[in-house]
């Protein structure tokens, strides 16, 4: 799902972390912000001013200011053609003051300006940053999100295989949970999905028996974490419902799921009486590790015992 928000919304979220002051268009406080697409495809979302490709949220620092000024055909015909229906709102950073003109411009065109003591380069990275995050496509899946040993997990699987009491287990172990049942996810790279809770549920568990728990009450502010970049799922399954040749002895049952475009790694773990999931899950975070560095514990085994078959007997 790829999101839409309101100029408005963008500066209400952002106007501390921005220092953002409002200086004149109120009339386009519901001008709608969203990605590139059929209606934008040319346009940047975030850029210095510029009359040729203007972005969707244009930035005049001082250099722009300047050359405001000086523009061939004056000021005024510059600024018809950088700030139109399409600017979702535009900044003057480096704590300079607006031109009147500029003013004049925003009011007549409905454009909201804002103002902020942020350095140009520094306002526009950040900006890339934040419009990136709330603007990312999203998707709501079914699981337990948690950080172990710095990774963040998504435990998935049919209701009732013990996913709230495994994640239970492991918060106990020091590791901390992000979201339970409905983690939100959002794609903020090309190849990066970042995890968090829905506001209503963050740091509650459901665990069948118990009910609702606050994680953060019980084990403490640490044992919850706001968000975190997924990297790895591992799906439970009973074991009886698998035949036990269809199991790789080798290499595990491991495969890749593509979620929002990306690929993230998953291992299905198999559960039975006896064993010992929590374990098991961080035994499966600390192989994905290594492979990412790119060791393969099988690959390793075949070439020792291709080394002893070419040595031979001693």
């Amino acid at each position: 799902m790829t999101r839409r928000i309101t100029a408005a919304q963008v500066v209400e979220l952002l106007r501390e972390p921005l220092r953002l002051t409002h200086i004149a268009g109120s009339d386009g406080r519901d001008r709608i912000l969203e990605p590139a697409g059929p209606s934008y495809t040319a346009m940047a979302l975030v850029g210095y001013l510029n009359p040729i490709r203007p972005p969707r949220v244009p930035v005049l620092g001082l250099h722009e200011l300047e050359r405001l000024c000086e523009a061939p055909g004056g000021p005024a015909a510059f600024l018809a053609g950088a700030l139109g229906p399409e600017t979702g709102f535009a900044v003057v950073a480096d704590g300079c003051p607006a031109p009147a003109v500029l003013v004049e411009a925003a009011e007549a065109g409905g454009t909201p300006l804002f103002g902020s003591e942020l350095p140009s380069p520094e306002l526009i990275s950040r900006l890339q940053y934040h419009l990136a995050t709330l603007l990312a496509e999203q998707v709501t899946l079914h699981g337990v999100f948690l950080e172990v040993l710095g990774s963040g997990v998504l435990l998935t699987g049919e209701a009732g295989v013990g996913k709230s009491e495994l994640a239970l287990e492991l918060i106990s172990r020091g590791h901390r949970l992000v979201a339970d049942d409905c983690p939100v996810f959002s794609r903020v790279a090309p190849d990066l999905l970042t995890g968090r809770s829905p506001e209503p549920g963050e740091g509650f568990l459901e665990v069948r028996g118990l009910g609702i728990l606050n994680v953060r009450a019980m084990y403490g502010a640490d044992a919850v974490k706001s968000a975190r970049y997924l990297r790895l799922i591992v799906h439970l399954q009973p074991l009886d419902a698998v035949a036990p040749e269809a199991i790789d002895r080798l290499r595990g049952s491991v495969r890749e799921r593509e979620i929002l475009g990306v690929r993230i790694p998953e291992v299905t773990l198999y559960v039975a009486p006896g064993r010992n999931l929590a374990v098991l899950v961080e035994a499966a975070v600390r192989q994905h590790l290594l492979a990412r560095q790119g060791y393969d514990a099988a690959a390793d085994l075949a070439a020792h015992q291709q080394r002893l078959l070419e040595r031979g007997p001693r």
